[in-house]
């Protein structure tokens, strides 16, 4: 049998700090401690090269369990849709209104930190309702 490894989760951006620390308020991630040697990452940052600075920025679980995700600059702006996204689990286990409930308060506070409401997956017999949503660059994630 395969012994378990880690993944990272890896995002395509513009700014890269600026989504970064997006979804540590989504997620309740943390920015993780400079690297050895710096104070900062500003003082990391200024170390790299001019045409590196502001390259890549990373977030992780405080707790260790979940993935650790990294935030990278591309040249290229988003243009059609994700062929993976994230699904922010906040309504396991509830169902009907309760649910509905519990989506629509979390896409409230997203709203509020720069996310954009897309538009809602109704139940339909086999699935629970869904709401999908955008993050501060265009990339869509699902309220679950």
């Amino acid at each position: 049998m395969a012994s378990v490894r880690q993944i990272q989760i890896t995002f395509d951006c513009a700014d890269p700090e600026r989504v970064a620390r997006f979804w540590c308020d989504v997620l309740g991630y943390v920015v993780p401690p400079p690297p050895e040697g710096f104070a900062t990452w500003d003082d990391f940052d200024r170390a790299l090269p001019p045409e590196r600075q502001g390259s890549a920025f990373a977030c992780s679980d405080p707790s260790g369990v979940g993935p650790r995700l990294f935030f990278q600059r591309v040249p290229e702006g988003k243009v059609v849709k994700n062929r993976l996204h994230l699904d922010v689990r906040v309504g396991t286990g509830l169902m009907g209104e309760e649910r509905l409930a519990a989506l629509e308060a979390e896409c409230t506070r997203l709203v509020t930190l720069g996310a954009v409401r897309v538009r809602l997956l109704p139940a339909d017999g086999i699935d629970e309702s869904c709401l999908v949503m955008q993050d501060i660059e265009g990339n869509e994630f699902c309220l679950d």
